[in-house]
């Protein structure tokens, strides 16, 4: 038993930690920051700030943003193509960049979307409250550019929260979702594999930290079915029926248990009944979220032919140039 309160009591609060980024941090919704914060240079080029504890906006252009508190509207407009990209759990910037790098090299900006174990554990005191500042954003901020979504993991749920909110008010917020050009799913995880993968993102290393997690999971799920899990379904029932008919790529591998690939199937299949184009890339093996990684020429051959097909590749040369690398 103590093994397990220490796994839930790390789990939790290695989601609180990921909602920091100075300061106090309130337990429920320490979730904006109108103030905009000192930015960091990863490379030459990139410079990111936060627009709330969960959205960082990227961009080659060192200018200072904030954001409206409420309704997330920047104080000055962006007239640049966009990628949203709703990163895996406990995701490190670093390796953000590499994927946010290959958008700001075609002239993109970047917004870098992020939920925390302990937000997904509570979506509506978490996950929920960053779908609905992530859908405020792109309401607020609207522009003539391309609008990308770009998914890792747990962003499918995310995702699949933002139709949660604009269910509620499908007359304003579906032109919004109608402004995506292109979406790209890589190791979309489900409902099911949630007791799967949230442990792996915690403890990656440990084993035995990772079942006495999956246990605890697997019991949240059952005991608090309508504070969490309702919500869950919920989402992947939206996911699965998407609101967004932007046209599709999905990553994947076979050997992933996170982001299975009859989960990404379903929703493949789904998409394509709707009318949705949908491309399939479906590695023998590699690791959850790190196809890129395993396959780099395969990975960026899929992405740059997604985006090109669409318009969305502006530098052709420094795409040949990563394909040599």
């Amino acid at each position: 038993m103590g093994v397990f309160r220490t796994a839930v009591s790390l789990a939790v609060n290695h989601g609180k930690v990921g909602m920091k980024t100075g300061g106090k941090c309130s337990p429920f919704r320490s979730l904006l920051s109108c103030a905009p914060v000192a930015m960091v240079s990863f490379d030459r080029n990139a410079h990111t700030q936060d627009i709330t504890k969960n959205m960082q906006y990227i961009s080659n252009d060192k200018v200072k943003l904030k954001a409206d508190p409420v309704t997330m509207k920047l104080h000055k407009p962006r007239d640049r193509p966009l990628c949203v990209m709703i990163n895996w759990l406990l995701a490190r910037q670093k390796h953000v960049m590499k994927y946010a790098t290959l958008y700001l090299e075609q002239g993109f900006d970047v917004l870098s979307v992020s939920c925390t174990p302990w937000q997904l554990m509570w979506p509506m005191k978490g996950s929920q409250l960053v779908a609905g500042d992530l859908l405020n954003f792109m309401a607020s901020n609207e522009t003539d550019q391309p609008l990308v979504v770009h998914g890792f993991s747990v962003g499918g749920y995310m995702w699949g929260e933002v139709f949660v909110h604009v269910m509620k008010d499908k007359e304003r917020y579906q032109p919004v979702l109608d402004r995506v050009v292109a979406q790209v799913w890589d190791s979309a995880a489900d409902i099911s594999e949630i007791s799967i993968g949230v442990p792996a993102a915690v403890f990656p290393k440990n084993q035995i930290m990772q079942k006495t997690l999956r246990a605890y999971m697997e019991y949240h799920m059952k005991t608090f079915h309508e504070a969490a899990t309702s919500h869950y379904i919920r989402s992947s029932q939206l996911f699965h029926t998407t609101l967004c008919r932007a046209p599709a790529l999905f990553l994947l591998s076979r050997s992933d248990p996170v982001g299975a690939e009859r989960s990404n199937r379903s929703v493949h299949d789904s998409w394509e009944k709707m009318g949705i184009k949908c491309t399939w890339k479906c590695w023998d093996k590699s690791p959850h979220v790190q196809h890129y990684i395993f396959h780099p020429k395969e990975y960026l051959e899929a992405l740059y032919s997604h985006l090109d097909s669409y318009g969305l590749v502006s530098q052709r040369d420094k795409v040949e140039r990563r394909m040599r690398v």
